[in-house]
């Protein structure tokens, strides 16, 4: 069940990426990730009675780290899809995301069967490859444009450290017991919702969404919450090596959605 946990948590990661950069072009990163939060956080009041499992103090404090964490990524990574072109973005931060737990998994012992290694290998190349779609046509969408004034340079950079943030969410997820059940992303949204809130109230933050862009942040917290949960599921039924690389092909359900939901090329 590990993989297929992890297969829809890629699929949910996708969308929720998709609906996050979407937002951050029309609205402050600050806002778009503030507000998912909270989205995310009133559907975790139904799943966590559903799914049941254990509130022990270390679930709920590697959840908190794991929600700091995950808050930062989260802000790099909405702030490099507003500005940046996201066919950088997505295979930077997914390869990060992916080659770190794989490298941390096999240096503390985890011993995949051989055809799970091929896999792995097999997928770190597709990750790369389902967010390569060649350079953008004059009609594509303003999704995949390079804002002026933002270097491929600093969208690197950004992708890159997105990823590396990404990582520590899955390194720190993997150290939850299974019998946890949600209660990690519990102790996750205390500690990520009042800590992007801080942030909010120093930048100035105005935390009212516009008309346009309230029902795309509602479908980024929703989509955002349920990768969280499939992780969380995923690690406390499978290898990191394995689970985190197959959470980080979310790439393709972005590019997917790019296309049928904006006609990006």
């Amino acid at each position: 069940m590990g993989i297929v946990f992890a297969l829809l948590a890629a699929t949910s990661y996708g969308a929720g990426d998709f609906f996050g950069g979407l937002a951050a072009r029309h609205a402050p990163v600050v806002r778009v990730t503030l507000l998912s939060q909270v989205v995310g956080a009133l559907l975790l009041v139904v799943l966590v009675p559903l799914v049941g499992g254990d509130p022990s103090a270390r679930a709920l404090a590697v959840g908190a780290a794991a929600g700091l964490a995950g808050a930062l990524a989260l802000l790099v990574f909405y702030r490099a899809m507003g500005s940046g072109s996201m066919s950088v973005v997505a295979p930077v931060s997914a390869l990060a995301s992916a080659a770190i737990p794989v490298v941390v998994g096999l240096a503390t012992g985890e011993d995949p069967a051989p055809v799970a290694l091929v896999g792995v290998a097999v997928a770190l190349a597709a990750i790369g490859l389902v967010s390569q779609h060649g350079p953008p046509a004059a009609d594509d969408t303003e999704l995949d444009r390079q804002e002026p004034g933002t270097s491929r340079r600093t969208t690197l950079l950004l992708g890159l450290l997105a990823g590396t943030l990404f990582a520590t969410v899955f390194l720190l997820f993997d150290h939850v017991s299974d019998d946890a059940g949600l209660w990690p992303l519990v102790g996750a949204r205390v500690a990520s919702v009042p800590f992007l809130l801080l942030v909010a109230l120093v930048t100035r933050t105005a935390l009212r969404p516009g008309s346009g862009t309230t029902r795309i942040i509602v479908a980024c917290g929703v989509f955002d919450m349920g990768a969280n949960a499939f992780l969380v599921l995923a690690f406390g039924s499978g290898l990191l090596v394995l689970v985190a690389v197959i959470s980080s092909l979310y790439p393709a359900s972005t590019l997917v959605l790019a296309r049928v939901v904006l006609n990006e090329r």
